[in-house]
């Protein structure tokens, strides 16, 4: 005997209408178009934005005199590392000087030295012989406190340099210096110095004029000082002053990022339903330059965050990884106060791995719903403008914020033509011969540190290391 089987056919025949054909008469429901690139955008939302009705915010300061603590750059060809001799003027003794003849006189005494990790550069006590400018690595420096401890004084890397008093004052060294990490640094013997002096009568004339100056009169943040007096008792003859003001204050144009918005008449006419296609065009436009605009306010060479703080504002990390004393140190740039941090996530990660490893767990803060980490009390916004490098490292910004409290504020123009949202336009320009519709759709901004110590950055910040 046989058995039956029953067919393919007749083991899947269909009992109920099939969901697939159910579909050709339910109408869909549809989510609006989603994007990926859309951040929180934190600096925009927390900056407080002044009206630049005039497309130009000026920020006027009293005159401050420039101390000369900029980095120094070097050319590097092959193996061979040398300064270029205008740099030479970012120290304080040396500002100001213009004879290329000398400067390039100088350049050509320095010696190259590769220095390797642990080395000592300088020990504290020797005398000051040498003056040494760091090429590429990374330079701790620490001394003897009161108490016969060692204590910190942080680190310095490239472009930094070391024993510029040699230049006005013999002396001793007044900590040591050791390399972090091998480091390419560049020597110039006082001897050598001395030469190159007795060559230059213009060199000396103006390091004499420089120690008999002791420098203009200013206070501690290099401002011409107020003339006061007080303590005293009588009818003394009081000092007469007045605040000088900068002669050409720092101007900042509100810069643009614009786009042409397309859409063709018969899409715009037709599929318009259950949303409008221009307004979804629109909207994610719009939300495309609010992240272009907050990535050329952290990173725009005229007036990004990170281009213009002040380098006495820029503190590196200890040893990589942010460290709770990093950021104490970060603190103590921005100490008037702060209002908040904005780092990477990922640094904000590195960091948190860094206090886990300590055995701390700092409270979070509350700010508009939102649970953020903090620091001391200062909450740390996630910012994935600010970049990170090849070789995995990042920065840290530190900002107080607001127009009265001389801090970083937003520049913007509100009431321009066809406003769409405020400062941002969006302005019908034509229909070209085959339909399509454009808008010429604009975005103004900038931003402004109106004094230095508002803004301070760690940097070389290293995000990848284990916990």
């Amino acid at each position: 005997m046989t058995e039956s089987t029953s067919s393919p056919l007749e083991q899947q025949q269909q009992l109920s209408l099939s969901t697939e054909a159910a579909r050709t008469l339910a109408t869909t429901t549809k989510s609006v178009p989603q994007m990926q690139e859309i951040s929180s955008r934190w600096l925009l939302k927390l900056l407080p934005w002044v009206q630049t009705s005039g497309g130009v915010f000026r920020v006027n300061r009293r005159l401050s005199y420039t101390l000369g603590d900029g980095r120094i750059t070097f050319t590097t060809t092959g193996a061979e590392v040398r300064v270029i001799p205008a740099e030479l003027t970012e120290l304080p003794a040396l500002r100001g000087f213009d004879e290329m003849a000398a400067l390039e006189a100088l350049a050509d005494r320095f010696d190259q030295q590769e220095v390797s990790a642990g080395q000592e550069i300088v020990r504290e006590g020797a005398p000051r012989d040498r003056l040494i400018l760091i090429a590429h690595g990374r330079v701790s420096r620490t001394a003897t406190g009161a108490y016969g401890d060692e204590q910190n004084l942080g680190v310095l890397a490239d472009g930094d340099h070391l024993g510029e008093q040699m230049l006005t004052e013999s002396g001793e060294w007044e900590y040591t210096a050791r390399a972090s990490t091998a480091c390419t640094v560049l020597t110039l013997s006082s001897r050598d110095f001395e030469q190159v002096a007795e060559q230059a009568p213009e060199l000396r004339e103006h390091l004499q004029r420089w120690r008999e100056s002791g420098g203009q009169a200013q206070n501690d943040y290099g401002e011409a000082e107020i003339a006061l007096s007080s303590g005293h008792s009588g009818e003394p003859t009081l000092p007469g002053t007045f605040v000088d003001y900068e002669v050409s204050p720092r101007e900042y144009e509100l810069s643009v990022a614009q786009t042409i918005l397309r859409v063709h008449t018969r899409v715009s006419d037709l599929y318009n339903q259950p949303m409008s296609q221009l307004d979804q065009q629109l909207r994610l436009t719009v939300e495309a330059l609010r992240e272009r605009q907050e990535h050329e306010l952290i990173n725009s060479r005229e007036f990004g965050l990170l281009h213009n703080a002040d380098l006495k504002q820029r503190i590196r990390t200890r040893g990589g990884a942010p460290t709770p004393d990093d950021m104490d140190d970060l603190l103590a740039t921005v100490w008037k106060g702060p209002s908040f941090f904005l780092a990477h996530p990922k640094a904000i990660a590195a960091f948190g791995r860094e206090c886990s490893r300590r055995g701390i767990y700092p409270q979070g803060s509350e700010v508009n719903g939102h649970r953020v980490p903090a620091w001391r009390g200062v909450p740390i916004f996630p910012c994935n403008k600010i970049p990170v490098t090849d070789t995995r490292t990042s920065s840290i910004l530190l900002m107080r914020t607001g127009q009265e409290n001389q801090g970083v504020i937003g520049l913007h123009q509100t009431g321009i033509p066809d406003e769409y949202q405020p400062s941002l336009s969006v302005r019908f320009m034509s229909i070209n011969e085959k339909a399509v519709i454009s808008y010429l759709v604009s975005a103004y901004y900038s931003a402004a540190v109106l004094v230095p110590d508002a803004l301070g950055v760690l940097e070389d910040v290293e995000i990848g290391r284990e916990g």
